[in-house]
């Protein structure tokens, strides 16, 4: 199988092999999104060394584990050592006696893993690095893990022996809905755009996901196999996701869950409320490591001085699984296909397409024609207002250093997307409340990104610009 996309990151790879200094790379990303099969498939498995950690094992087990993978790539038999400051000495031996020429690729996998209770691995990580390996230009050292927060916070923001000595990080995201098409044609399975962004909306770009869609199959029929049969390979994937990646993963799981039933975004003192959850640190590290892992966003106001924060639910398998599969007594194997548009499928379908639309921003500043000027993205929410007039939150503005405010309005529909008088009312008032609240002097243009543009008609010519899914597959 082939690489799909990943240009920078292959571009980023093929650059540190070819580096005049020693670099240490931390890969990260949550699980099942790519990163061992890109390191792999980029060296074409040529490494010096390779191992990959076992998951929920013990000390003794991870020792075992790397001394035989010593045994497989050196010529000199390496005893079993006890402790992972012999392991990292004997690699050292291994290394030194390699015949390899140029970058000695090591590539330490799901490395987190080895880092079990008392085991004092990240202190022998430190010495291999800072005793031998940062003196050797000829070593690439590449660790990686599902466990986005291990990685930052015990490598990447390292406050002992380790600080400041990760040399490249590189986060591996999921596919844009172009890299997801560019797939799904590799692999010759045939998909409308549209169902491309349905798929998304679900799914969310995730690679291994993907890779369990059947050829000859519509999109519902793959959905209905891969989440609404008994055994279906993502309707228990859930826990097993989020296990995998946090310690305390209860947390975290009522967190995601008190998010999904507010899609508008909670504040943190909201979350406490709704999940349940004490404030202070413990919360505050849960929030972080959730973001770090893509599965929540956090939005600042636009103006600066405002402490408002708001946290929102933006994976799409877990708010599809949350709204679909959990605590759901659906017992028909064919549900998505039979499924009857309602007030709950619209509502998800709302969201889901709102964090599609969010995570392409690149792709609707290029359709604007503001990719080279300078712009940040926010949202906004009103304050309460004393003169009878509705409030309004807004999930998206792009204020761009040309004086133009953008107020973006994401509307997921099957055709055209039709104004009425009801909603220009509210598009306007929304605009008016912006103005009036921010006192901007800026001009406030709405925007409007659709799925296939706006139906123009007598309530349509307030839009000043319009984005379509077409534009996402830039």
């Amino acid at each position: 199988m082939k690489i799909v996309g990943r240009v920078q990151e292959l571009a980023a790879l093929k650059e540190y092999a070819l580096s005049d200094r020693p670099e240490f790379v931390a890969v990260y990303g949550r699980r099942r999104i790519g990163k061992t099969f890109l390191i792999k498939e980029n060296f074409k498995n040529d490494f010096a060394f390779h191992v990959t950690a076992i998951a929920n094992s013990n000390l003794k087990e991870q020792l075992l584990n790397f001394n035989r993978s010593l045994n497989q790539y050196g010529e000199t038999y390496y005893p079993q050592s006890a402790t992972w400051f012999d392991s990292f000495a004997q690699l050292i031996k291994l290394l030194e006696n390699s015949k390899k020429k140029g970058k000695k690729v090591v590539f330490i996998d799901e490395m987190p893993w080895m880092d079990t209770h008392k085991s004092r691995f990240i202190n022998a990580l430190e010495h291999f690095w800072n005793s031998w390996a940062d003196a050797r230009p000829d070593i690439l050292l590449i660790v990686c893990g599902s466990a986005t927060s291990w990685i930052i916070n015990k490598l990447i923001n390292s406050r002992g022996g380790l600080h400041n000595r990760v040399t490249k990080r590189m986060y591996i995201g999921p596919f844009t809905l172009k890299e997801c098409e560019d797939y799904f044609h590799s692999n010759n399975i045939i998909l409308s755009r549209y169902q491309i962004i349905e798929n998304y909306m679900i799914m969310g770009g995730i690679p291994y996901y993907l890779s369990l869609m059947e050829k000859g199959k519509s999109l519902s029929q793959n959905i209905d196999f891969l989440f609404f049969t008994k055994n279906g390979a993502l309707r228990n994937e859930f826990r097993n996701l989020y296990a995998s990646l946090f310690i305390n993963y209860e947390n975290h799981i009522k967190v995601v869950e008190a998010l999904a039933k507010k899609t508008k975004g909670l504040t943190r003192a909201e979350i406490t409320k709704e999940a349940g959850l004490s404030t202070g640190g413990s919360l505050t590290k849960t929030l972080e490591e959730l973001e770090q892992c893509g599965f929540i966003d956090s939005y600042k106001d636009m103006d600066a001085k405002s402490k408002y924060q708001l946290y929102q639910l933006v994976d799409p398998y877990t708010l599809f699984y949350i709204n679909y599969i959990r605590n759901q007594k659906i017992t028909d194997e064919n549900y998505w296909s039979n499924l009857i548009d309602n007030s709950k499928h619209r509502a998800w379908s709302g969201y889901a397409f709102e964090q599609v639309c969010l995570a392409h921003i690149r792709q609707i500043k290029n359709k604007l024609g503001i990719s080279g000027i300078l712009s940040g993205v926010a949202s906004w929410k009103s304050k309460k207002t004393e003169d009878g007039n509705k409030g309004a939150q807004i999930d998206l503005l792009i204020d761009r250093n040309d004086n133009v405010i953008n107020i973006c309005e994401m509307k997921y529909s099957k055709d055209e997307f039709v104004i009425d008088k009801k909603y220009d009312e509210e598009l306007r008032n929304k605009a008016g409340v912006f103005r009036r609240e921010t006192g901007t002097n800026k001009a406030v243009h709405i925007t409007m990104v659709t799925t296939f543009g706006v139906k123009r008609n007598m309530y349509s010519g307030n839009i000043q610009s319009q984005v379509t899914s077409e534009d996402l597959f830039t």
